[in-house]
């Protein structure tokens, strides 16, 4: 007969077989019943706040706490029970593993979040979050394990040793790849670029950046063409972001008028086509308005530079054909010149008295005296 059925009721129930798993049930509905409480209160009372970040920690705190708290009810309950020393070896062991999976499940979670949230606010950084949160994820993992292996009594120098060797020779076989991984982690804290950012490479290339990779980022061309530069060459080379510090960008125009123009009418001549241009072309920044200024004296003209502004690049080349043509016309219309390119030449005559040829040449055999060859 079973020595635990011949006991009394009050007996059996103070027995540690009974005792200590009913503990255990009863830690677990308390901490339950706590969680529940101090929620609830916190969201009655507090609300929404300005900071952020108090959801993702306690969206990360939520499971992992129940794990701590369920290795402490491992704790009493294996102090309780009568166990064997292998008994309580394996409680021990039950303990530390809860624990440390608790702080591996907090600690990703507090990053996962936290990478979420640095991916929706910097869009350079949404193409790189998966490689970053696998990265950091098995780092979390990695360290959990030794902190495991070594609280229960496992040496981890040998394994240290042949994680240093290892990564000596994955960073050495990966070199190329390495450095494109970190010139592009070098560019999302930088942010010299970012998606929609239109860029001149410094080998001539322009365009819109598409998107920004761990490996590579794309830039697509106006002829829409894609551009592939990886991330360690475009960290070394000069860029010009064409959209910083505002998108906005000047078009400058120039030309050159006649010697004999009214410079003053031909400044309000021009102002007015450009006003007139900027209205009606669509990408032009209407706020800004349009400048001349007279350059130079030219060998046929007076040169004059017109600067218009774009609300984007790609808007730029409309914006000055339409100008162009218009300009060009208002000036045909209102008679003023664009003058062509002439040279004057100034002949040297000759230094030898009584010479009519030129110098350093005798006259021509069968030329006239008008410089004509006469027939025989």
């Amino acid at each position: 007969m079973n020595p635990l059925l011949s006991l009394p009721a009050l007996e059996l129930l103070l027995t540690p077989w009974i005792l200590g798993p009913a503990i255990f049930v009863l830690w677990m509905i308390l901490f339950y019943l706590f969680k529940v409480v101090v929620v609830r209160a916190r969201q009655r009372v507090a609300g929404p706040t300005p900071w952020s970040w108090d959801d993702v920690v306690i969206s990360a705190l939520s499971t992992p706490l129940l794990l701590a708290v369920a290795a402490g009810g491992l704790v009493v309950l294996g102090r309780i029970l009568p166990l064997p020393p292998e008994g309580d070896r394996a409680f021990d062991v039950m303990f530390d593993a809860a624990l440390v999976l608790a702080l591996v499940l907090f600690v990703d979670r507090l990053c996962r979040g936290a990478l979420d949230r640095l991916a929706s606010k910097t869009p350079i950084f949404q193409g790189t979050r998966d490689l970053v949160q696998g990265i950091v994820r098995g780092i979390i993992i990695a360290l959990g394990l030794l902190i495991f292996l070594d609280s229960i009594g496992i040496s981890i120098t040998p394994l240290l040793a042949s994680l240093g060797i290892g990564s000596l020779a994955v960073a050495l076989a990966l070199k190329d790849t390495l450095a494109n991984l970190f010139a592009g982690i070098h560019m999302i804290v930088d942010k010299p670029i970012e998606p929609g950012h239109f860029v001149r490479l410094e080998g001539g290339q322009e365009g819109r950046v598409e998107r920004v990779s761990w490996r590579s980022t794309r830039i697509r061309q106006p002829q829409n063409d894609l551009v592939v530069v990886p991330n360690s060459r475009l960290a070394e080379s000069v860029i010009t972001n064409l959209s910083l510090p505002r998108p906005e960008i000047e078009i400058p125009v120039t030309l050159a008028v006649h010697y004999d123009s009214d410079l003053t009418a031909v400044e309000r001549l021009t102002l007015d086509v450009a006003r007139e241009t900027i209205r009606s072309v669509e990408g032009s920044a209407r706020e800004k308005d349009p400048r001349i200024r007279y350059d130079a004296f030219g060998e046929s003209g007076v040169a004059l530079r017109v600067v218009l502004t774009a609300s984007s690049f790609e808007a730029g080349p409309l914006l000055r054909h339409e100008f162009i043509k218009r300009l060009h016309r208002r000036y045909r219309e209102e008679g003023i010149v664009i003058p062509y390119p002439t040279r004057t030449i100034d002949l040297v005559p000759d230094r030898q008295e009584g010479s009519s040829a030129p110098s350093g040449r005798g006259p021509v055999a069968g030329a006239g005296a008008d410089g004509a060859v006469e027939d025989a």
